[in-house]
């Protein structure tokens, strides 16, 4: 029988415990703390909080830890209204945004970790630098060779529906991070959230270099490593649909074959 183990600088230790003094009303949460500054290996550090005093987003009570309990602790964030994608993390097991999950919903303790699978920067950061490159490779803007019109470029009704479930992407990558087929090849699967995007941009109606982004997407492992596992479509945080942007690509592509 094969055994796997983790290499002894990965494996991760208990930490610091910081307890909420005369609160009451308590919340644990165990943080998942790492920084290259000290060479030493990860550690979960245990927080109480006083929930009479905080907000009810996982985010609330993170801003609070650093606020008043750690201020080493490090994680992203900035409009606290899941439109930025910034705080998305692991939270109790599913990657989803600090500022839209409630508390109240995670029964017991709650454990937090940065995205699985990617390079971690400190603590909650992940390295998104390979994943933006992706999406800088699908190259996301309208292309258009026609003249440019007097006012818009003009969409029918029909035509600008294609695009709901696409636009709204927030690009958190909570999606492409759950992938297990990202997990294994990620420096050349594209992954769930750039492919999304690369549908929004093939369906739009007034862009004109739809063989040309076929063409680039052509390739055994850019597209056709999804193998429809659909954790990328269960943990959106924004309920869109990744999965079936990959497949109406697969569809393009098998159309314009035949």
């Amino acid at each position: 029988m094969a055994e796997f183990t983790l290499p002894a600088n990965s494996k991760i230790g208990v930490g610091d415990t910081y307890k909420a003094e005369g609160a009451t009303n308590i919340k644990t949460f165990k943080v998942y703390r790492w920084t290259p500054d000290d060479g030493k290996n990860p550690r979960i550090d245990t927080y109480e909080v006083d929930m009479d005093s905080c907000g009810p987003m996982i985010l609330d009570a993170l801003i609070k830890i650093k606020n008043e309990t750690d201020s080493s602790l490090t994680f992203r964030r900035s409009c606290r209204e899941g439109v930025c994608g910034s705080c998305a993390m692991n939270i109790d097991g599913t990657n989803t945004l600090a500022c839209t999950k409630y508390i109240a919903d995670v029964p017991g303790d709650i454990k937090i970790y940065p995205l699985p699978h990617m390079p971690v920067v400190k603590d909650l950061v992940p390295d998104l630098n390979v994943a933006y490159a992706q999406l800088a490779s699908i190259e996301p803007w309208l292309k258009n060779e026609s003249p440019a019109p007097e006012r818009e470029r003009l969409q029918s009704p029909e035509e600008r529906a294609k695009l709901d479930g696409l636009w709204e992407c927030i690009l958190c990558f909570s999606c492409t991070t759950s992938c297990p087929s990202y997990w294994w090849n990620g420096e050349r699967y594209l992954g769930p959230a750039v492919l999304l995007q690369a549908y929004r941009w093939i369906v739009d109606s007034r862009d004109e270099a739809t063989g040309e982004r076929l063409d680039q997407l052509e390739d055994p492992f850019r597209l056709y490593r999804c193998h429809t596992i659909m954790n990328c479509t269960k943990t959106c945080p924004k309920s869109l649909n990744p999965a079936k942007a990959i497949a109406e690509i697969k569809k393009m592509m098998v159309e314009r074959a035949v």
